[in-house]
């Protein structure tokens, strides 16, 4: 019996492309769960719209924003595990709006601590950072002792949210954890991300693919894959207050993702540089692989995902989803 059969769980970010696979495997794991989706005059449920309607309407659906302290607290109250996935995550934007990072992704991981030190039920809270802390990798495999560099806004303030997570543990005996997964691809994915924005171009029949850098590598992992090493890192005991990697072991450049998704499209295409897609020098993370050990050893996760067959599954999703992509602009 899972762990987390007639639990409520409340995950922040539900709505996101990570959050809705989570919230898939959290309802099939039989927990009560509790989404917290970003208000939009709409009633726009993002990506949770793609989940089976037995299983949508199992679920309790908020519409709120992460910052609103109040909001939070009470949603937080009666929730035995949190899952904080609510953040911003474009890079670029981060370079543009710097503060709205230090609302969202610092402030609102404070809110969600707050909440949960408060609350007499509570058994843990997943917090949930990003490889990007590392910067370029100076050590390989990349370790959770790496040291944190903050390369670009989103990292720093991603830093400080993880951060703010350790005190709490050590400040108030919060039961936190950090999981730290490396780069995620998969359905449901936009073309803020490289894998995205290089099958949307080869679905559309382009021969000329726009691309930033093609040379920084990567440790990428199919979403699927993502959020179940979620649950293991919540479900893991001994390991409070600190950080768990969720990778694959493997890396992968760029080029080499071009590469297999031409060959995926059959396509024989070229990479055009498109500067504006180029980071400044000293914020581009050159590598990054993922030293797994902890979650390996620690509990029943392991990748199941191959890379070949993920980047098919995603390449046929985006192919039958073109619509949400605008690839018109890389005609251009």
């Amino acid at each position: 019996m899972s762990k987390l059969k007639g639990k409520n769980v409340f995950v922040s970010g539900a709505d996101g492309f990570i959050g809705s696979h989570l919230v898939n495997i959290l309802v099939q794991e039989g927990a009560n769960v509790q989404a917290l989706v970003m208000y939009n005059s709409w009633n726009e449920i993002g990506w949770l719209k793609e989940l089976p309607k037995e299983k949508l309407d199992s679920i309790q659906i908020i519409n709120g924003d992460i910052r609103d302290t109040d909001l939070i607290r009470k949603l937080v109250k009666k929730a035995n595990y949190v899952f904080h996935l609510s953040s911003l995550i474009a890079i670029p934007y981060s370079y543009d709006a710097p503060h709205s990072y230090v609302e969202t992704n610092i402030n609102g991981a404070l809110n969600i601590l707050n909440a949960a030190k408060d609350s007499d039920v509570i058994e843990k809270v997943i917090h949930v950072s990003t490889s990007e802390v590392y910067g370029s990798a100076q050590t390989i495999p990349i370790n959770e002792t790496h040291p944190l560099v903050g390369q670009s806004p989103y990292s720093a303030s991603k830093i400080a949210a993880d951060k703010m997570a350790e005190s709490f543990n050590l400040s108030f005996g919060l039961p936190v954890i950090i999981a730290r997964p490396f780069n995620t691809y998969g359905p449901r994915q936009t073309a803020r991300a490289v894998i995205p924005t290089i099958a949307s171009q080869l679905a559309s029949g382009l021969k000329e693919i726009k691309l930033g850098s093609i040379s920084p590598t990567r440790d990428f992992n199919f979403v699927t894959d993502t959020a179940e090493g979620m649950v293991a890192v919540g479900l893991m005991n001994g390991f409070d207050g600190q950080v768990i990697n969720i990778g694959s072991g493997v890396e992968y450049s760029i080029k080499d993702v071009f590469d297999i998704l031409s060959s995926i499209a059959n396509i024989n295409a070229e990479v055009v540089i498109d500067e504006s897609r180029v980071r400044p020098e000293k914020s581009e993370v050159n590598r990054l692989l993922a030293d797994n050990s902890l979650i390996i050893s620690n509990s029943n996760w392991r990748p199941k995902v191959k890379f070949h067959e993920g980047l098919e599954k995603t390449y046929n999703w985006i192919s039958n989803n073109l619509d949400k992509f605008n690839v018109k602009d890389y005609a251009k």
